[in-house]
């Protein structure tokens, strides 16, 4: 018997639909447009490989380590591995995560 989990909404899988209850259906990526408040920042050693400390410090939760990616496509292929020292990001506020996840 299968178990049916959702995923919560701050899950970059959150509001991706089930197929026969099963299997996650092609993924409903969610966005984070740019906005004139979104901050240019420089990923630190203390973050290289690391986007879930980044949120966990400027947000208080791991949950949103996908935010830069999606925030940031054009230099962030890799989630991981392309989070290095060194390289520039726009960082969101809380505020525009909230809005644009529900």
């Amino acid at each position: 018997m299968a178990v049916v989990t959702t995923y919560k909404k701050s899950s970059p899988y959150g509001g991706t639909p089930y197929l026969e209850g099963k299997f996650l259906d092609i993924w409903n990526y969610k966005t984070i447009p740019p906005q004139a408040d979104d901050i240019f920042t420089e990923i630190t050693a203390t973050y290289q490989f690391r986007p879930d400390l980044m949120s966990f410090d400027l947000y208080g939760t791991v949950e949103y380590w996908w935010v830069f990616i999606m925030r940031n496509r054009d230099v962030l292929r890799d989630p991981i591995f392309d989070f290095t020292t060194g390289t520039g990001i726009y960082i969101p506020k809380l505020s525009t995560i909230q809005s644009n996840i529900g």
